[in-house]
């Protein structure tokens, strides 16, 4: 994968959104599964049982069932989130090419979406599909690959949309102006979509059938963490990934001066914000945005949880920050 110098940052003041606690989460034992890479940042299963993730390098792991893990593709850039298509295939975003499907018997990669409206996809997010085979997905921001997202935080900027792609490859922007969307997932009525904005710290639906078809209203807001991606799980219920809790000292700089955000985006990587690598999970309501059950605690060797899917009883999570898979048991 290219390695880019540190483009520039062009910050704005922007007020955060104010912090309001969730219930308390239960802190449950958890089970660290080591992969062979760094950064597997999502985690998906299919209809055999295969958990599957991509890490840091490009490469796609097939977990088994039984835990063999097999290198099944690679993308040759930064794979991020997955979905497991109707079809079969894996869908994946990849910081560097786009949308792609990759399929899991040959390993051959399709780039489905590498321009939207003429313009390049830079931090394409998260994907999912709905029952008739549209694929709608996010993109983080239009500025900044993977490598450099702290600059997209430290801007403070809207850059980031949601997209749909129909079934002849037309993608269309549903939603712009969002900061930092990342997760997205169908609800269980296929009613809506859920997405998540880290930055923004809130989970929104974005109406597919009813009297609010076509419009965004607010499902969870004023989070005391940073979603990440999401998921749906067996009962409904919406999985988020809290990947870090709220940096008040980070936050506090965003309705100040612009200036000192350029100041620590220049600043070494070692003595930039960082995050906290807990284990934060939580699962909403789907109607009414509630706190329903989640996990929090410490687990050494695994934490800063990106990703989270439902599956045989267990919750498997994802992370940036180390080479492993974690789960609980539900």
């Amino acid at each position: 994968m290219a390695r880019t110098r540190k483009p520039p940052i062009h910050p704005v003041r922007w007020q955060p959104p104010p912090v309001e606690p969730l219930p308390e989460q239960s802190a449950r034992p958890v089970t660290v599964v080591p992969v062979p890479g760094h950064g597997p940042e999502d985690v998906v299963v299919d209809a055999d049982g295969n958990l599957w993730t991509g890490l840091v390098d490009g490469r796609i792991v097939r977990i088994a069932p039984g835990g063999e893990q097999t290198v099944v593709s690679n993308t040759g850039g930064r794979p991020l989130g997955m979905h497991v298509a109707r079809d079969g295939r894996v869908l994946i975003c990849d910081s560097h090419r786009g949308l792609l499907a990759l399929d899991p018997a040959s390993g051959v990669l399709d780039v489905l979406v590498a321009t939207v409206e003429a313009r390049p996809l830079r931090f394409c997010s998260n994907v999912t599909e709905t029952a008739d085979g549209t694929i709608y997905f996010t993109e983080s921001t239009s500025e900044f690959h993977f490598e450099h997202f702290l600059g997209a935080f430290l801007e403070a900027r809207g850059t980031g949309s949601l997209f749909r792609l129909d079934p002849d490859g037309t993608a269309t922007t549903l939603v712009g102006g969002l900061y930092f969307p990342n997760g997205v997932t169908v609800t269980a009525d296929g009613s809506a979509l859920v997405f998540a904005e880290t930055m923004g710290r809130r989970l929104s639906k974005y109406w597919l059938s009813g009297p609010r078809a076509g419009t965004v209203t607010p499902l969870a807001v004023h989070l005391p963490g940073m979603p990440d991606n999401i998921s749906t799980g067996s009962d409904g219920r919406i999985w988020v990934a809290l990947v870090t809790p709220v940096n008040a000292a980070a936050e506090g700089l965003m309705p100040r001066t612009p200036l000192l955000r350029k100041v620590i985006w220049r600043l070494p990587s070692r003595l930039q914000p960082k995050v906290q690598p807990e284990v934060w999970v939580v699962g909403f309501d789907a109607d009414h945005g509630t706190a329903v059950d989640g996990v929090r605690t410490d687990q050494p060797g695994f934490g800063g949880v990106t990703g989270v899917v439902e599956h045989d009883g267990r919750l498997w999570m994802s992370t940036i920050e180390f080479s492993a898979l974690g789960y609980v048991d539900l």
